[in-house]
């Protein structure tokens, strides 16, 4: 009996696979990670084939927790804007480049001013930032044209999967749709931006929509990966709408805020609104739109900051335990240490690329849980910040966020994030909302449910745990928020100088 489907998460760092029953709960896991290169300062790159081999680990393990048989389908959710070209024999010509690589900044200025900024938002939903696939695609053909010109198509990494499983070229519409070469109010490729990338029709691919069967196990991925050969697989879409879906977030009410290696924080909206206060995206549903704050870096900051006060190493979670509870010590307003999350560049509402990294404040007085202390809240002010822009764009104000991702594992974290954007956080009761949205999509192309809603209301559980913003905490960073607020303002000039004097960007002609 088929009574089960596998959702698939292949993040930034590894594929987790989840094999879920018709309530949604989860009756086998299994987690294989990969690696990033940084070649140059900017530059993230992954080996595709990586993904490849994450995904047949994950579901070999899952195969031998429960038996193949059961598996009604399989559906992907995946790391958005990252691509990947391959040649005629599927094989990629080149690392894959990641949504976090900063290379084409030129290009972002370059873009903006031939065709428009607005009119690249407007058609993609997307501001020129260097995130969307666009920008690093135009690099592509300026740095490396041979590449561009020995591809036959470029693939985003649930295209690279399907084709691995399937034998087909195709992906989603809400899966291509943050390459950000798509008109998003169409649901098509858009010749302009197409062109601008460097790339020719040939280049594209078929597009599908999410739920929809993109295709069955071939006998060879059977093999690779311990499923059934003639397997359902399912049309996914990008891990932040796919998180959204996995909370429940499909409604006007409830917002969604994925606490990963970025941080997203995203409200549905039934029409197509484009802003520079947020990205504009498909919806994973079939119907509307997701509109998101994105911080690119989100919990990847944490990381950093507490492997860089325990020597260097790797982040275990005893370390990050002990920095956070030397933050909690050290009490709100971190001893007057305030910082700016920007140490990958902002995206909304700024849209700064060239931004950097901010901390004001220290003195002999403090220690690292004042240091920690200050970028929890920093990730908190900026959320409300690019949350209040985002509301007011869409003249509509959340009652709730429910929060998923590894942040949502800490406690301080989202005491601090509760009462900063004054309103309570559900904690998702699934460990990986992502995988669970796929899930969710699965359920719906293998026929379980007649409509991702009815599916959301058999497979989302109600949320573990609700933190309510506390009135005392919130009343006291009121007014520190009020100077984070001015904080990109009266810096971004003296950050980007010193950018420059340093050589760590070119000066301008």
């Amino acid at each position: 009996m088929r009574d089960l489907v596998i959702g698939i998460d292949a993040s930034t760092s590894a594929v987790k696979g989840i094999a879920f029953n018709r309530t949604g709960h989860p009756e086998a896991e299994a987690r294989e990670d990969y690696s990033t290169s940084n070649p140059l300062p900017g530059h993230f790159e992954q080996d595709a084939v990586d993904w490849w081999r994450a995904l047949t680990a994950v579901t070999q393990r899952l195969t031998a927790e429960v038996d193949a048989g059961r598996i009604a389908a399989i559906a992907i959710g995946h790391q958005r804007e990252t691509f990947t070209l391959l040649d005629p024999d599927g094989r990629p010509v080149r690392p894959a480049i990641l949504w976090l690589d900063e290379r084409a900044r030129d290009q972002v200025a370059r873009l903006s001013d031939e065709l428009g900024r607005e009119r690249i938002r407007d058609i993609s939903g997307k501001p020129p930032d260097p995130t969307p696939a666009l920008y690093a695609l135009a690099w592509l053909r300026e740095h490396e044209p041979d590449i561009i010109d020995r591809a036959s198509v470029v693939v985003d990494v649930h295209a690279f999967l399907i084709h691995r499983l399937t034998g087909r070229l195709a992906t989603a519409i809400a899966a291509a749709d943050p390459l950000g070469l798509i008109d998003i109010a169409a649901g098509t490729w858009d010749p302009i931006l197409v062109a601008a990338a460097g790339l020719d029709p040939r280049h594209l691919l078929e597009l599908v929509s999410s739920g929809e069967r993109i295709g069955a196990l071939s006998a060879e991925a059977a093999v690779a990966t311990g499923l059934l050969k003639g397997t359902p697989v399912i049309a996914g879409a990008g891990d932040g709408q796919m998180a959204g879906l996995g909370v429940g977030a499909v409604d006007e009410r409830t917002g969604y805020l994925s606490l990963g290696t970025g941080i997203v924080a995203g409200l549905y909206c039934r029409k197509c609104r484009t802003s520079d206060a947020h990205r504009t995206l498909t919806s994973p549903t079939g119907q509307g739109y997701m509109v998101e704050a994105v911080l690119r870096s989100g919990m990847s900051l944490v990381d950093w900051a507490a492997r860089m006060m325990s020597g260097g190493e790797k982040a275990e979670a005893k370390t990050l335990e002990r920095f956070s509870n030397e933050a909690e010590r050290v009490g709100p307003g971190a001893g007057g240490v305030m910082v700016l999350p920007y140490w990958a560049g902002v995206m909304n509402p700024y849209w700064s690329p060239q931004a950097r990294g901010v901390v004001i404040g220290l003195s002999l007085d403090h220690g690292p849980g004042h240091v920690f202390r200050a970028v929890l809240e920093g990730l908190a002010f900026e959320q409300a910040v690019a949350v209040s822009a985002m509301e007011a764009s869409i003249g509509r104000r959340a009652e709730r966020f429910v929060v998923s991702g590894g942040g949502a594992r800490s406690r301080l974290l989202m005491t601090i994030l509760a009462a900063v954007l004054g309103r309570p956080l559900a904690k998702s009761s699934v460990a990986d909302a992502v995988a669970l949205g796929a899930a969710i999509l699965a359920a719906v192309g293998s026929g379980w449910y007649p409509s991702v809603a009815e599916a959301v209301a058999g497979m989302v559980s109600a949320p573990s745990e609700e933190v309510q913003p506390d009135p005392i905490l919130a009343a006291t960073y009121a007014p520190m928020l009020d100077v984070y607020g001015r904080l990109f303002s009266e810096t971004s000039r003296i950050v980007s100088d010193a950018q420059i004097a340093y050589g760590r960007v070119p000066r301008p002609q």
